[in-house]
């Protein structure tokens, strides 16, 4: 029994090792009944000044079965020259759709956020994960073709005002449709012998986004690399750069350092 346990946990971190990717969401789950603990990170170069925002996003993500997840993140940033928490957001996603094959699977799922945040609107792109109070609702899916996975997103997103002293300026578009596009490949280890193995994976996610009142949008190339420890620990290091945007923003270019570690079958 204990082989077989061990063969299965082996055959599940080989499966999905490169279905974590850095800034999108893929349509599998964490396992039930386990606990992700992150510390998201990011710096980015200011277009309007001189200087750099830091953002720090603490975040735990539940399991609570095969088919549904859920996830809470704090936003802290250092816009105002020392650290504030500016506010938090609420994420579940469910799984429906699940095809398994030798090496292979296929997954969607639907998921929602919302997001309370007051800190000042300084920007024409909307983005309640971290800027703006609002929700965001959408359609994933993610294939995985032995070490190759490919996972693309579709979604809508609507802001409000910040309470309590930021209304939504009403010259800007409120609400707009994002939409994604991820490839990762795991590179290492070439063979398995042991789950304890370090994955390393590199992938490159695509991020856009459109206003749906006036038009505008942008695309987003981040080209990442990411390692997972002991099928527990995991660091990532990603580059966003904008490749396209005839809207106003702060700082679009810019780094993420995440650090995660997860707590298997806490809930029995």
């Amino acid at each position: 029994m204990k082989l077989f346990s061990a063969v299965l946990l082996l055959f599940v971190t080989i499966i999905n090792a490169q279905e974590l990717f850095v800034v999108t969401d893929p349509a599998s789950n964490v396992p039930a009944g386990s606990l992700g603990i992150r510390l998201g990170q990011s710096i980015f170069k200011k277009q309007m000044e001189s200087g750099y925002n830091y953002h720090m996003m603490p975040e735990a993500t539940l399991g609570i079965n095969k088919n549904v997840m859920v996830r809470t993140t704090l936003f802290v940033s250092s816009r105002e020259n020392q650290l504030n928490t500016e506010g938090a957001s609420i994420y579940a996603k469910y799984r429906f759709l699940s095809t398994d094959d030798v090496q292979s699977h296929f997954r969607m799922a639907v998921y929602g956020r919302y997001s309370f945040n007051k800190a000042e609107i300084h920007q024409e792109q909307i983005e309640i994960q971290g800027q703006n109070t609002g929700f965001e609702t959408g359609l994933v899916a993610t294939q995985l073709i032995k070490k190759v996975a490919l996972s693309s997103s579709l979604s809508f997103e609507k802001a409000y005002d910040n309470k309590p002293n930021y209304n939504f300026p009403e010259n800007l578009s409120d609400y707009a449709t994002n939409y994604t596009f991820s490839i990762g490949r795991l590179m290492y280890p070439k063979k398995y012998t042991n789950f304890k193995q370090t994955n390393i994976n590199t992938m490159i996610e695509f991020l856009g986004q459109t206003l749906n009142k006036n038009g505008k949008s942008f695309l987003d190339v981040v080209p990442s690399v990411q390692f997972i420890i002991n099928s527990q620990a995991r660091i990532d290091l990603a580059y966003r750069y904008e490749l396209y945007s005839s809207m106003m923003r702060t700082a679009p270019n810019g780094v993420y350092l995440n650090l995660e570690y997860n707590f298997f079958n806490i809930l029995k």
